[in-house]
């Protein structure tokens, strides 16, 4: 399969397209210009077919956005950037990557560049490769913000103003989980800039995207909010802005405003068969641009919140099996050891719903959430502990920059299956020796649930209905006890190679 990656470089060859594209737009621009001054081709009684009515309400219709973007497009720069291959070994496998995954349809700004040559150069034994997108002001003196993706391995970086002036920019701090960067202009104090909105856009709010599409600079386009709260796969923070104003290669790092003149999102990845705009783009929420760029301004890097425990969704059948009435919430598959989870006594198998009274919809969501608080930061969280609710309080650790808070999506989990298990099972510590708890799956029908779901031979599985399992006994003690009590599925906990994780498994 291709690499859905595409790149925000721009070269000659590529801004042919767009100027065809712009060519084709200026001749149906005439050809409505030449209508319009024709009233003799108009038919005899025309005007007779508009009403009082429909007239007030085209005299009342706005005029468009020309206003708002006078006042916006000032702050909004060019950022162009240098990167030496020889010093950057990266731009050669980021390339290959990026021919071989061309076709895909998602062009995820954030992952990297994918770097061009053009057609038939020799490759030079040094090169300096040149890539470009946008960036905005943020206040008077010069700090601004772009993509991290937009000057990541730059040896140095350029902007252009609106006006055309060409300022050399610093790296203040980047956060490449957010794909954000904070850069700086140094020389002048009265740089026009914007602000970032305060509140949430609604689906439907139009928004006006100005950015270097193609490396043409200063392009606006306008559309709606489409969708909120996306995630594309892109980290475990996604949480975009879907808007359908047209952007392209080059938009990277521009921001998106709403009527008021405020920034709603930072521009950072499109949907697109075709390489090029089809309305779907996805922009960073301003609510975590600004607190990221805040971070970035004060220290140069940001630090987030750790709780300490891998979890994952809590699906209708392990809801089911638990005996919520709501598939919400995060189970924990495992708290780290010495985690500040695990010396609050959260347990595996333990439904984390709540964070400081605020309800958690997913595991996505519980890592958003800890992400967003400050290391240090006393939480409370609301927990459902084998039935019962209860209210756990502790003091977040600092994210290690190893680990990643991203939780299982869960679609192992999904799959219908029949009652039986499909299973062949010997306790632990017969076959993996003395000590070794639950009970060892040594062999799996290819056909049955537990398949289905991922559970393969070598897995452990440790805890059944809450249960925890030593032989063969135990488990059909458990799958019975579940069936009586009239659940549909049961819980098993299981331990595998790389982790242990829950998994739901239907009975009938």
């Amino acid at each position: 399969m291709k690499d859905p990656i595409h790149s925000d470089i721009t070269t000659s060859r590529r801004i042919l397209k767009p100027r065809r594209l712009a060519l084709l737009g200026t001749v149906a621009a005439l050809g409505v210009a030449v209508l319009a001054a024709s009233p003799a081709s108009k038919p005899f009684g025309m005007s007779s077919l508009i009403s009082p009515a429909q007239a007030t309400e085209s005299a009342a219709t706005p005029a468009g956005f020309g206003d708002l973007v006078s006042k916006v497009k000032p702050a909004v720069i060019s950022v162009r950037v240098k990167i030496d291959e020889d010093n950057d070994k990266s731009a050669l496998l980021q390339q290959n990557r990026m021919n071989q995954d061309e076709d895909s349809p998602f062009d995820q700004f954030s992952r990297q560049f994918g770097f061009r040559f053009p057609d038939g150069m020799p490759r030079q034994r040094h090169q300096v490769i040149t890539g470009e997108g946008s960036g905005f002001f943020i206040s008077a003196d010069g700090y601004a913000v772009t993509n991290n993706h937009v000057v990541d391995h730059a040896e140095s970086v350029q902007v252009t103003t609106d006006d055309g002036t060409i300022y050399t920019a610093k790296v203040v701090g980047t956060d490449p989980k957010t794909d954000l960067a904070l850069i700086k202009v140094d020389g002048k104090k009265d740089f026009p800039f914007v602000k970032f909105s305060d509140q949430k856009p609604r689906i439907g709010d139009w928004v006006v995207a100005v950015g270097n599409p193609f490396g043409l600079g200063g392009t606006v386009t306008a559309g709606i909010v489409s969708a909120s709260g996306r995630d594309i796969g892109n980290g475990p923070y996604d949480d975009f802005i879907q808007i359908d104003a047209p952007i392209n290669k080059g938009n990277s790092g521009g921001p998106a405003f709403d009527m008021n003149g405020n920034v709603i999102g930072v521009n950072t990845a499109i949907y697109s068969p075709s390489g090029g705009s089809v309305g779907i783009g996805f922009d960073i929420p301003a609510s975590t641009a600004k607190l990221v760029v805040a971070q970035l301004k004060d220290k140069g890097s940001v630090t987030r919140g750790w709780l300490g425990v891998q979890v994952q969704p809590v699906t209708a059948e392990i809801a089911d099996s638990l005996g919520l009435k709501t598939a919400r919430g995060a189970i924990v598959d495992t708290p780290q050891d010495g985690s500040p989870a695990a010396k609050a006594g959260i347990e595996a198998g333990d439904v984390i719903t709540a964070v400081n009274g605020t309800a958690i919809k997913d595991s996505r969501d519980l890592a958003r959430t800890i992400a967003g608080l400050a290391p240090g930061t006393s939480v409370k969280l609301d927990v459902i502990h084998k039935g019962d609710t209860k209210t756990v309080t502790l003091a977040l650790g600092e994210l290690p920059n190893e680990r990643q808070a991203k939780g299982d999506d869960g679609k192992t989990q999904q799959t219908p299956g029949t009652p039986r298990l499909g299973l062949s099972l010997a306790p632990a510590g017969e076959v993996q020796g003395a000590g070794q708890k639950g009970v060892v799956v040594t062999e799996v029908d290819p056909q049955g649930p537990a398949a289905q779901r991922g559970i393969q031979t070598g897995d452990v599985i440790l805890n059944v209905g809450g249960k925890n399992v030593a032989n063969v006994g135990d488990v059909r003690s458990e799958l019975a006890q579940a069936k009586s009590s009239g659940k549909h599925s049961v819980l098993l906990q299981v331990k595998s190679a790389e982790a242990t994780r829950f998994v739901a498994v239907p009975l009938a």
